[in-house]
């Protein structure tokens, strides 16, 4: 698929998400969800691809739907709504673990594309709201459902109610987002972390991920049972296989993901 509302880039088995509609602050169409779609689909089936980051051009990380109109002609709120979701599920079930760089506003269903992510980073300058209450909305790209899961039903209905900025730091505080730093430094920072990540087993990762996912949804002993049989099944991965080899022989793994 040719990208005009996004730029993936692949180096180094790291994906990289651009949202590239800087004029509109990286609103959200049709055409746009479409080409995230697509790109997350090539990175699942990429065996290279290890980590993925989702960033943005402009002052803007992503100010949730283009509520102009624009590609959406033709298409019912329920259709749209679907879409997105669709696409939101699948950024966060990827297989792979993905890092969200927030170097500006991340307003409503751009709040929500944080939330799908596995981890987040954000400039100190960036500035983090709901805001669907403000214009007359009920959010439908996740954001009643995760966030109550991410910060607890309290604070959760206080942002979800008002409509107020959540600061980088009070974020952070929150567990909304992991990590705050100096704008100069989102970059330096976001690439820190998937160095980090690039070092680990990405089966191990694969496994932990679906296991805090899924887990969240159901009861701990059945969360334990489930955790119990993947890492049996994880006994049978070459990841493992080095990992334990690597420890005996007192050097790093070089991981094969397999």
């Amino acid at each position: 698929m040719e990208f005009h509302n996004i730029i993936l880039e692949k180096k180094e088995r790291v994906a990289k998400i651009t949202l590239n509609r800087p004029q509109v602050l990286n609103a959200l169409d049709v055409e746009t969800l479409q080409e995230i779609g697509a790109a997350v689909e090539d990175i699942e089936n990429d065996s290279s691809v290890r980590v993925v980051v989702i960033a943005a051009n402009g002052r803007a990380f992503c100010t949730g739907a283009d509520l102009t109109g624009g590609s959406a002609a033709g298409w019912s709120l329920d259709n749209f709504l679907r879409l997105w979701n669709r696409v939101f599920n699948a950024i966060e079930n990827l297989s792979k673990p993905v890092i969200a760089a927030i170097n500006g506003m991340a307003l409503a269903g751009g709040l929500e594309l944080v939330m799908v992510c596995d981890l987040a980073i954000a400039a100190e300058d960036a500035k983090l709201s709901d805001q669907h209450a403000n214009y007359g909305l009920v959010p439908g790209g996740g954001g009643s459902q995760r966030l109550p899961r991410l910060i607890g039903i309290r604070k959760a209905k206080e942002f979800l109610y008002t409509g107020d900025r959540i600061s980088p730091a009070e974020a952070e505080r929150l567990g909304l987002i992991n990590k705050v730093v100096p704008a100069d430094k989102l970059e330096e920072a976001t690439n820190e972390l998937v160095t980090k990540l690039l070092g680990k087993s990405p089966m191990a990762l694969k496994a932990v991920k679906r296991l805090v996912n899924c887990g969240m949804e159901g009861g701990l002993y059945a969360g334990l049972e489930m955790e119990m049989l993947a890492a049996t099944a994880h006994g049978n991965t070459e990841d493992m296989a080095e990992g334990i080899k690597a420890f005996i022989e007192r050097r790093p793994p070089e991981f094969p993901g397999k």
